[in-house]
C-alpha cells in the first residue's frame, strides 16, 4: 500500500479518493489555533502546533476504528486577550463564525462525510465554539463536538500557580510535541510567580458566575505575558503524560461522537453529489 493510501490527511487525497474513501460516517477532524503571544519563550503558533500534533496523533491512534481525517489547520482564533503584545493577531467573533459556517459548508458539499470533531488548541476560541457547535450542527446537519486536549487530559500540573497560559502546563506540552521551539533560555533570572496572583487570576479568569474582558498583559494576573507557573519547571515528560491522558480519553468522545451521528434526522441528511 502507497505512503498516500495509508495517510489519513484530508488534503493528500486525489477527487477520486474523497468519494471512494469517505462515507457519511467518516469524521472530519479540523485542528483550530491562534496567532498570539505566549510570553518570551514560546511562539506565537503555540496553540496551533497543539492542536495540529494532537489533531494527528488522535488520528494515528483511532482513525482506522472510527474513520477519521485531518484537515488542514485553521491559524487564527479569537485572541483579544493578547491584543496588548506584539506579534499578536485576532480575528473577531463575527470573521470566525463566517468562516467556520463557510468551511464547514463547503465540507459538507464537497464530501459525504457528516461528523465534525474540531480540535481547539486555544482558550480563547472555547465560548465562541460551545455556542457555535449547535449552529454548524443544524445549519448543516452534521454531527458536532470540540474538545480541548490540555482540559480532556486528566493529569495535573505541580504549579505555584492556576495554569492559564504559557506556564509549567503549556511549556511541558510544546517540549513534548515541539522542542525546538521551547526557549526557556529567554525567560528573566528574575521571574517569581506571585502568590498573590491567584486569588485575581480567580476572580477575573475562573470564576463561573461573572465573565471580565481580562489581558494577559495585566500584571495583576501575568508576568511577561503568562498566567501560571515558572515556565523552566516545565518538563517533556509532563507533557507527554498530559497528551497520553487526553488521547486516552478520547476514545469516549470519539464513541460518543459515533452515536450522535444516527440522531441526525435523515431529512436534514445531505448527499454528496459530483460536481462538473
Amino acid at each position: 500500500m502507497s505512503e498516500a493510501r495509508r495517510s489519513r490527511a484530508y488534503d493528500q487525497l486525489t477527487a477520486p479518493d474523497v468519494t471512494a474513501r469517505l462515507s457519511r460516517r467518516s469524521v472530519l477532524c479540523l485542528p483550530i489555533g491562534s496567532v498570539e503571544q505566549h510570553g518570551p519563550h514560546l511562539p506565537l503558533n503555540t496553540d496551533t502546533i497543539i492542536a495540529e500534533r494532537f489533531t494527528q496523533q488522535i488520528v494515528e491512534r483511532y482513525g482506522d476504528q472510527h474513520d477519521l481525517w485531518v484537515l488542514p489547520a485553521l491559524a487564527y482564533g479569537l485572541s483579544l486577550e493578547h491584543a496588548w503584545s506584539a506579534g499578536t493577531i485576532s480575528l473577531n467573533i463575527a470573521a470566525l463564525n463566517s468562516m467556520l459556517d463557510i468551511l464547514i459548508g463547503q465540507y459538507v458539499r464537497a464530501t459525504p462525510a457528516r461528523r465534525l470533531l474540531i480540535v481547539n488548541g486555544h482558550g480563547g476560541n472555547r465560548g465562541v465554539l460551545e455556542a457555535l457547535a449547535h449552529e454548524l450542527q443544524q445549519t448543516h446537519a452534521i454531527a458536532v463536538c470540540v474538545i480541548h486536549p490540555s482540559s480532556l487530559s486528566a493529569e495535573s500540573t505541580d504549579s505555584e500557580l492556576t495554569e492559564i497560559h504559557a506556564g509549567i502546563r503549556e511549556t511541558s506540552i510544546m517540549l513534548a510535541l515541539s522542542p525546538g521551539t521551547v526557549r526557556l533560555d529567554r525567560i528573566p533570572d528574575g521571574l517569581t510567580p506571585n502568590p498573590r496572583q491567584r486569588g485575581v487570576i480567580d476572580r477575573l479568569v475562573l470564576r463561573r458566575g461573572t465573565t471580565w474582558p481580562w489581558s494577559s498583559g495585566d500584571p495583576a494576573i501575568s508576568s511577561l505575558g503568562i498566567i501560571g507557573g515558572d515556565p523552566r519547571k516545565a518538563s517533556a515528560a509532563v507533557g507527554h503524560s498530559i497528551i497520553t491522558s487526553a488521547l486516552e480519553a478520547g476514545a469516549d468522545v470519539l464513541a460518543l461522537l459515533a452515536d450522535r451521528t444516527a440522531a441526525v434526522p435523515e431529512n436534514h441528511r445531505r448527499t454528496n453529489a459530483p460536481h462538473p
